[in-house]
């Protein structure tokens, strides 16, 4: 039996969302965000690149960006 399963769905869906939104915040914010134990979101800037359209096979450049990058903790790691 687990813990949570006298909880809803519905309230543990409203919980996580509620807590990715609060991440993308901090990461917007503060450009990272950790959780000691679990491991740490941070901005990574990608560099301009060439790449290919996939129906046409043509070259296309591909705009600089940024994404969100994670690193998992030592904790974490372990466990798996």
């Amino acid at each position: 039996s687990c813990k949570g399963d006298d909880l809803s769905k519905r309230l543990v869906s409203d919980v996580i969302d509620a807590t990715f939104e609060s991440i993308g915040k901090s990461i917007k914010k503060d450009k990272r965000f950790s959780y000691p134990a679990f491991g740490t979101f941070t901005v990574r800037n990608r560099k301009a690149r060439k790449g290919r359209n996939p129906q046409t096979g043509e070259e296309i450049k591909i705009k600089a960006s940024k994404t969100v990058g994670f690193k998992p903790a030592p904790t974490l790691k372990g466990s798996l």
